[in-house]
């Protein structure tokens, strides 16, 4: 039987500049480079997901990604808060998973994107990016909230999903998702007991699937809403439930939203 220990190895890829190279570090099992490319679970296909942000939605989001056995790269624009995220991340790198930090080349080789960042920044670096995204899933999970959590900062009628997608090169196949679930329950993967629901708009029903196996690999249930205008319902939705985290009597940014049917 192949060993199993946790162990750490280091790579480096040219990236698209002649000049520049990444470096990264990935820990996992002793096993976890030669099963990549295997299939887990229910017919989930291992990703490469490439984080770009390292707060606390980061966090959160890697940790269901490497709970699925997925691949995850974390960039930032203070690669020294990457590093401190992926050495506090690094134990949790069990079966098939790893995690490294890398430079925004990252983003070449990613499966999904996921922009973990503010509305701002996700527009800013969507067109940034250019076509370096075309053909792959972007995730938005941004929430276009004033600072006192008492409107929307998009015009009526629109999302930043769709701005963002506006912003980015044709063919980026932008999905909203993790836009309704906190930092901290994501790492935990439940409330009370109860998994997550992660709700997702998209307009490309592959690129909905993909993220809807990326997070039940997490364990999670994934909601599939339909098409991207539905993310001004999702981010319309999570400004009332951010709203009430700081009231009085509030969750504390411990609640979800969860539908419940028999």
């Amino acid at each position: 039987m192949p060993s199993t220990a946790t162990t750490c190895w280091s790579s480096t890829s040219s990236s698209r500049s002649p000049t520049r190279s990444s470096r990264s570090t990935w820990c996992g099992s002793t096993s976890d480079r030669h099963q990549a490319q295997r299939r887990t679970g229910k017919d989930t296909t291992l990703m490469r997901i490439t984080i770009v942000g390292a707060g606390n939605m980061a966090r959160g989001i890697a940790t269901r990604a490497l709970v699925g056995g997925h691949t995850v790269t974390v960039t930032a624009r203070d690669p020294d808060k990457a590093v401190r995220l992926v050495d506090e991340l690094r134990g949790q790198a069990t079966g098939e998973g790893g995690i490294a930090t890398a430079d925004e080349s990252a983003v070449d080789t990613a499966d999904i994107v996921v922009l973990a960042v503010p509305f701002d920044a996700a527009k800013q670096l969507a067109t940034a990016y250019g076509v370096r995204l075309t053909g792959k899933v972007l995730i938005d999970i941004s929430n276009p909230v004033d600072a006192s959590l008492d409107a929307l900062v998009v015009a009526p009628g629109a999302s930043a999903a769709e701005e963002i997608a506006e912003a980015a090169a044709p063919g980026t196949r932008v999905v909203k998702a993790f836009n309704t679930t906190f930092a901290t329950t994501l790492v935990a993967g439940q409330v009370s007991g109860t998994p997550l629901d992660v709700f997702i708009a998209g307009d490309d029903e592959a690129a909905r699937r993909q993220v809807a196996d990326l997070v039940t690999s997490g364990g999670l249930n994934p909601v599939d809403v339909g098409a991207l205008k539905h993310a001004r319902e999702l981010e319309g939705f999570q400004l009332l439930h951010m709203a009430l985290q700081t009231r009085e009597g509030g969750h504390s940014w411990a609640s979800t939203v969860k539908i419940v049917a028999p």
